[in-house]
């Protein structure tokens, strides 16, 4: 993990005078796991940022912005441990559409399953290339190039790339409820 993400976790829990055992309470990451982000000593893998960033109340690009600010060159991808993931900003969260756009790019192969996120939030996948499933209501939606799937957040998901040999590419617009990722 990068030294500007850790550096930022821990800015952030101190921001807020949360000891590592108050934001371990908030975010349902052990305080040990907490310590060895901040440390640098341990790569928190996508789960962990999720959980991370609810905890926080905070959108996932928000906890990504330690990587794209000030000097963001536009090409700064985030991969989390052992995620088969990488994960680009392309339009931070903003407050008043309480949405954010990220860009995905799965490893050949990748299955990625989610735990729920908060309650009303709201997933649309738009592939851009290759194909993959998306995991909704129980069922794997298969999708190719151009095609979009909506759903909802707050129930366990996930992202697999059909493909053993070529990576999937997709835009994922988050929508946030009322009240929450501010």
């Amino acid at each position: 993990m990068t030294n500007e993400l850790t550096t930022g976790l821990k800015a952030l829990r101190q921001s807020r005078g949360w000891s590592l055992d108050a934001a371990a309470a908030a975010t349902g990451v052990s305080k040990a796991m907490l310590g060895q982000i901040e440390r640098g000593e341990s790569s928190p893998t996508l789960n962990t940022l999720w959980k991370l960033a609810r905890g926080y109340e905070l959108s996932f690009s928000q906890l990504m912005a330690p990587l794209t600010s000030p000097a963001y060159n536009g090409d700064k991808r985030l991969e989390p441990a052992g995620s088969g993931i990488r994960v680009r900003s392309l339009i931070p969260f903003d407050a008043n559409l309480r949405s954010e756009l990220l860009e995905l790019e799965l490893a050949p192969g990748c299955v990625r399953e989610s735990e729920a996120h908060e309650r009303g939030v709201v997933e649309h996948v738009i592939v851009i290339s290759g194909w993959l499933s998306v995991l909704s209501d129980g069922d794997w939606h298969r999708l190719g190039p151009g095609d979009v799937w909506r759903f909802k957040a707050d129930q366990p998901h996930g992202y697999r790339n059909d493909s053993a040999e070529q990576p999937a590419w997709l835009h994922n617009l988050i929508f946030y409820p009322q009240g929450r990722a501010s």
